[in-house]
């Protein structure tokens, strides 16, 4: 395949029209109770809410440059708006960054929304970002080097760049099969892809619904991947997910997040 940001965008696009978990915009209640003061609960992956210490020293948004990287549509962009943050919306998907400026605008919400690859951000100067929010989504690119790379350039220095992503693990599995007996059975090598470990006729079903692809990604290009655009780890939590998504639910945790810092670390 030779455009696959091209097939992902379409594939969001279709799964963020249906409705999907990732593509329901928070209720207007919740952006207001935060817009008033409330504490703001933002997540990286399914369920742990993230801690206030990685966003600032204070633990407040309030006044910072974010780019909430490929967030979902209305979900924690309209959040870190009513927080008080100055927002930029990147999305590959257009129905989901229309679904942020949506939410915004109904709560007189300011954000700047742009499309495109999350592996160039080329119309966000350098050295801009205060914060950089990223949900799992590097999932769905082949490559992800070039994001800590873009991730580093666009953050001022000090600045902190808070990440999601899959454990690799999960990929090892013949889900098919987990989600017939219960059972996991080891059945691919990773890294993993939809477009070389499938079989080619559940390839072409997955395409011809839409649905989204995925690879996996080691702990290497995750982690090092980081330290190497000059990003400093310095928090990392995991997570699980639940029942109704998965039987591997509580075999292994199956999400992790890094809070990393662009402190240049290999210097010019």
């Amino acid at each position: 395949m030779e455009d696959i940001p091209g097939f992902v965008r379409k594939a969001w696009n279709a799964q963020s029209t249906e409705g999907c978990r990732w593509s329901t915009p928070f209720p207007d209640a919740l952006i207001s109770l935060v817009k008033g003061g409330a504490p703001l609960e933002l997540r990286l992956t399914p369920n742990r809410v993230v801690p206030t210490r990685w966003f600032s020293s204070s633990g407040a948004v309030a006044g910072l440059d974010v780019l909430a990287l490929a967030c979902g549509g209305g979900q924690q962009v309209p959040l870190l708006a009513a927080a008080g943050a100055r927002v930029t919306s990147f999305e590959l998907s257009d129905v989901q960054l229309t679904k942020d400026e949506e939410a915004c605008a109904r709560h007189g919400l300011g954000v700047r929304a742009i499309q495109g690859d999350m592996r160039s951000l080329k119309d966000i100067p350098s050295d801009s970002q205060d914060l950089i929010f990223n949900p799992v989504s590097n999932v769905f690119c082949e490559e992800i080097s070039s994001i800590w790379s873009e991730c580093a350039r666009v953050l001022k220095p000090g600045g902190r760049l808070l990440a999601g992503f899959v454990n690799p693990a999960f990929f090892l599995f013949d889900h098919h099969h987990l989600e017939e007996t219960g059972e996991p059975r080891v059945a691919h090598k990773l890294p993993y892809s939809d477009l070389s470990s499938q079989d080619p006729a559940d390839l072409q079903a997955q395409l011809d619904a839409k649905v989204c692809l995925e690879f996996s990604h080691s702990w290497e290009e995750q982690i090092r991947g980081q330290c190497a655009a000059g990003l400093a780890i310095a928090d990392f939590f995991e997570d699980d997910w639940d029942a109704e998504s998965t039987k591997l639910q509580g075999w292994m945790p199956m999400y992790a997040a890094t809070f990393a810092v662009n402190v240049d670390v290999w210097g010019d």
